[in-house]
C-alpha cells in the first residue's frame, strides 16, 4: 500500500488563504490539449486546480451554457 503524503500548515500561517488574482492570460487553444492530456493521463497535480475559477468572455460563456443545456437534453 502506498503511503499518504499528508500536509500540515505551519503555526505561523494564517487561516486565511492568499487567492491569487488572475495575472497571466493563455489562448485557451494552447491551454486546452494540456489540460486534456493531463486529464486523460490522471495527472495528480490536476486535481489541486479542481476548485479554481477562470474568467471567460461573455461570448464563451453563452456557448459553453447552451452546450450545457443541448447535451442535457440529448443524455
Amino acid at each position: 500500500m502506498a503511503a499518504q503524503l499528508r500536509l500540515y500548515a505551519s503555526p505561523h500561517e494564517t487561516e486565511e488563504v492568499d487567492l491569487q488574482p488572475p495575472s497571466v492570460n493563455i489562448r485557451l487553444g494552447d491551454l486546452l490539449p494540456l489540460l486534456a492530456f493531463a486529464k486523460r493521463n490522471n495527472y495528480l497535480w490536476l486535481q489541486d486546480f479542481l476548485e479554481d475559477e477562470v474568467t471567460v468572455t461573455p461570448d464563451l460563456y453563452d456557448v459553453i451554457r447552451s452546450f450545457c443545456e443541448q447535451r442535457g437534453r440529448s443524455a
